[in-house]
């Protein structure tokens, strides 16, 4: 007797942000993933993850510019890729009641309780008196991981200037080095075997270095139509291949089953 066939996993939100700057050039920050990280260990990606509870509390209403802009889903989707970012980079899109930009640095420690769960993120932003940056952030890309993929994610993608006068380190645990990196250089490393770079990563990767510039790349963003990019697999001439939309802004893809590296970022 066969077995049925296994029910694709439960699709969990995520969002994931693009950190940008344009001096010295063009670059985006990118870290990189513990080894112990069950997936995209040791590669280069983009900060972001799941989003949480908290991301949700409706608290957040008083602590938020442009909230009225977003409905529930999108609200709750910023607020975890600026959490994500300051968990793992150690940088807030925040700004202060008169609208200057939060520049001081995040202690490391704080931001440890927050990734614990041991502190909310609500009540750091509330002691710190800043109020954050829900409208800085323009949609770059949606993915949802393929549905033979063990853990599934619908992953947002956020493009944002970052803070000029914020550095960025690394947390240590989810990501072991954060690093500026223009976008070329990244395909280069990857070309090279270099670094490991997922599959999705990549993708946006070469939609970034389309553009010039931060003011560029948001411009971009803004202009391109949003569609959602779920790969399948397809067989060619007797080889599996990974598929997705033409219509998505990445040109016709055909990714080969052995080069694919197909986990989506927890």
């Amino acid at each position: 007797m066969s077995e049925a066939p296994r029910q694709p996993a439960e699709i969990r939100p995520a969002a994931t942000i693009l950190l940008l700057r344009d001096e010295p050039q063009f670059e985006v920050l990118m870290v990189k993933r513990h080894h112990q990280i069950d997936f995209a260990s040791g590669a280069l990606v983009f900060p972001g993850g799941k989003t949480h509870a908290g991301d949700a509390d409706a608290a957040w209403a008083d602590h938020c510019s442009g909230w009225d802009r977003f409905d529930d889903e999108q609200r709750t989707l910023r607020i975890g890729a600026i959490r994500e970012a300051f968990e793992e980079a150690g940088v807030l899109l925040a700004e202060s009641p008169d609208g200057a930009h939060f520049a001081d640095a995040c202690e490391l420690s704080v931001r440890e309780q927050v990734d614990r769960g041991e502190v909310a993120f609500l009540n750091v932003v509330k002691g710190l008196g800043v109020r954050l940056r829900l409208d800085a952030l323009t949609v770059f890309a949606r993915w949802i991981t393929p549905t033979m993929m063990p853990k599934r994610f619908d992953t947002w993608f956020y493009a944002v200037r970052a803070p000029a006068d914020q550095v960025a380190v690394c947390d240590g645990r989810e990501a072991v080095d954060a690093e500026w990196i223009a976008p070329d250089e990244v395909l280069r490393l990857a070309d090279a075997g270099e670094r490991t770079v997922i599959f999705p990563t990549r993708m946006n990767v070469q939609l970034l270095a389309e553009a010039s510039s931060a003011e560029d790349c948001v411009a971009r963003a803004e202009a391109r139509e949003l569609v959602t990019v779920l790969p399948v697999v397809e067989m060619r001439e007797g080889a599996r291949f990974l598929v997705i939309p033409p219509n998505a802004g990445y040109g016709a893809v055909e990714e080969a089953m052995d080069r694919a590296q197909l986990a989506m970022k927890t």
